[in-house]
């Protein structure tokens, strides 16, 4: 790979790992939601509904991980 397609791909990654900051700055900002849930609520649709957004945002943020290695990888 020549030096050019590097340095794309490498901004690429950058672009990635920004928006995988700011993905798991919404997870714990969800996260902090539930967390503050009185008791009462934590059996409710609210509450489950903020639930599988974070297990879906942790999904998402797992999946970026997988393509940044994978442009580290391609990259070298």
């Amino acid at each position: 790979m020549n030096k050019v397609r590097r340095k794309k791909i490498n901004a690429i990654r950058e672009q990635i790992e920004t928006l995988k900051s700011s993905l798991e700055d919404l997870r714990d900002e969800e996260q902090d939601y539930m967390d503050g849930m009185p008791e009462n609520l934590q059996e409710s649709e609210r509450y489950s509904i903020a639930e599988e957004a974070v297990d879906n945002m942790e999904s998402a943020i797992d999946g970026l991980d997988d393509v940044i290695s994978y442009l580290e990888d391609a990259a070298v």
